[in-house]
């Protein structure tokens, strides 16, 4: 299965930490989509949504704002909600 390690962070603790097949964020241009294999990189976020997949099921999580490094198929996010 082509999975992704998500890891999304706030303040007050550990929000998501879970094996997700993608996962949508959102970005200061535009969101953007990473699957397996994605080129690394590192972002800021601006207020959105998250959406990620996980067991073949959609998952949201609102957001303020925050940052985002992509890198050997792990996708760690520190947020504000």
């Amino acid at each position: 299965m082509d999975e992704i390690q998500l890891h999304i962070l706030s303040p007050e603790g550990t929000l998501v930490k879970k094996a997700v097949s993608l996962v949508t964020l959102p970005g200061v241009v535009s969101p953007f989509t990473v699957l397996k294999d994605h080129a690394a990189l590192v972002t800021a976020l601006v207020e959105g949504d998250i959406r990620y997949v996980a067991n073949d099921k959609e998952e949201l999580l609102h957001i303020q704002e925050g940052f985002v490094e992509v890198k050997d198929n792990q996708v760690k996010v520190c947020v504000e909600v």
